[in-house]
């Protein structure tokens, strides 16, 4: 199965700034990635193309980076799942800059159905709340998007499997 997902902020913010602030990803004052609510995002290598890492179960390499414009990541992990995820940074004006994340891969049989009933649906979540950490550090509100059902649902199930294992 082909996967195409985009989702898109508009930020009331100068591209300079909202750069300065994705130069923080995966760093111990990351201001982007929503690890208070999420797995965190590590990179062995730090922020650099060739670099591994990933977060939780989701493991990726740097294909491409431009700090001021991008950040492109190859999927290893979970198996069954070729192809890219991207965060991009455009001016739309001087005072307005458009956030983006984009995934573009294929998938197996078995992992679309993963896809289709699981990853989507946290990965949807966690890219709302990073782009509501970026609004909310601009505009000091706090933006908070509703998980819906399945999201909790989910993420409880998440929850009670991390506290079996760690009692285990």
């Amino acid at each position: 199965m082909r996967v195409i997902n985009i989702h898109t902020r508009q930020i009331n913010e100068p591209k300079e700034n909202v750069s300065k602030l994705f130069e923080t990803l995966a760093t111990s004052n990351d201001l982007i990635w929503p690890y208070e609510n999420w797995p965190a995002i590590r990179f062995k290598n730090g922020i650099s193309i060739g670099s591994k890492g990933g977060h939780g179960t989701i493991r990726y390499t740097i294909l491409d980076y431009s700090a001021d414009d991008f950040i492109k990541f190859e999927f290893s992990k979970p198996e069954g799942f070729a192809g890219t995820h991207e965060f991009r940074i455009k001016a739309t004006n001087n005072t307005s800059t458009e956030i983006s994340h984009e995934i573009t891969t294929v998938t197996t049989f078995k992992t679309a159905l993963l896809w289709v009933f699981v990853i989507r649906w946290l990965h949807d979540a966690l890219i709302e709340d990073a782009f509501d950490k970026v609004e909310n550090y601009f505009s000091g509100n706090s933006k908070k998007t509703e998980y819906n059902l399945w999201v909790k649902l989910l993420r409880e199930i998440y929850k009670r499997k991390a506290n079996t294992t760690k009692t285990a």
